[in-house]
């Protein structure tokens, strides 16, 4: 089997630097379309593509994007792993503007979004109990590392709806009551659709601001998060660049069975499975369902 590693870039990161025969190509998906065309191409020998979570231009809120479509459109490229790249808040003092945070744990707070590929007709239950790759993870962080990036090993990601940012009040409860460690808008229900549809995936969050519990910086600042949002770009194009050598184009199985969530989580008996479902999932489940 072979890599084929796709990156879904957040606010700022709107390419991939040096991809050789890189183009713009269109997939249709039974989910709708996807956010933008995906760009691919190769990089370092190794099989890439890039899809704008918010579309060339930001013309997606976090609440429109078509996390289900971009899913479904990276599986039927080929795609067998997905690095998140996006912007959050730090709820840490440790964790400073600038720095990446390689996210183990989420809380998802959303409520406007389909979460599931799965339905009437097709119920399936996934577990998500560790909702990112070790090993994707470990090799963004071995890339921020080896870029010299302030990078954090683990910490846990407040998925909030959006597109406000939060109240003073949310923030100090997410931070002490809470526990979490950064805050952002789009990896839900993100991370929850890649496990579903068997991808690794593992979330690389740029930190543009410390959100508002901070009592010498108070409310976020949107010109100073477009400020770090340039650096960081910058810095997570180095770290893109460097997976390819760190990941191989030879790929065994996930020796965390990421891409055998599905073994045993659908429910419905083949003879009441619905065809059009089944047809609908035929990328996404393929596997499971022949």
């Amino acid at each position: 089997m072979f890599t084929k590693i796709a990156v879904i870039g957040g606010s700022g990161v709107y390419d991939i630097d040096g991809l050789e025969n890189a183009e713009w190509v269109s997939v249709d998906s039974p989910f709708g379309a996807p956010s933008d065309q995906i760009l691919t191409g190769r990089l370092g020998g190794v099989d890439m593509a890039f899809l704008p979570r918010h579309g060339r231009g930001h013309v997606h809120s976090p609440s429109t994007v078509p996390y289900r479509a971009n899913i479904d459109a990276l599986k039927r490229l080929g795609v067998t792993d997905v690095i998140s790249v996006s912007a959050c808040g730090s709820f840490r003092e440790e964790m400073a503007p600038g720095d990446f945070v390689i996210v183990d744990q989420f809380i998802d707070r959303t409520f406007a979004r389909e979460k599931s590929f799965f339905g009437t007709g097709l119920v399936a239950h996934v577990s998500v109990a560790h909702p990112t790759c070790p090993r994707l993870s470990k090799a963004c962080l071995e890339a921020a590392t080896a870029e010299g990036i302030t990078v954090h090993d683990g910490g846990t990601y407040l998925a909030m709806e959006g597109p406000q940012f939060s109240s003073m009040a949310e923030s100090k409860m997410y931070r002490d009551a809470w526990g979490c460690d950064v805050i952002g808008m789009t990896n839900m229900p993100e991370a929850k659709l890649a496990r579903e549809a068997e991808l690794c995936y593992a979330s690389v969050a740029m930190i543009t601001d410390y959100d508002s519990w901070h009592p010498e910086h108070g409310a976020v600042d949107i010109s100073d998060i477009i400020a770090t949002l340039t650096g960081n770009a910058d810095k997570a194009r180095a770290l893109v660049a460097r997976l390819p050598a760190l990941l191989g184009a030879e790929r065994a199985p996930c020796p965390h069975g990421c891409d055998r969530a599905l073994d045993y989580a659908i429910l419905t008996a083949p003879d009441k499975r619905d065809p059009a479902m089944v047809e609908k999932l035929s990328a996404v489940a393929g596997r499971v369902l022949g």
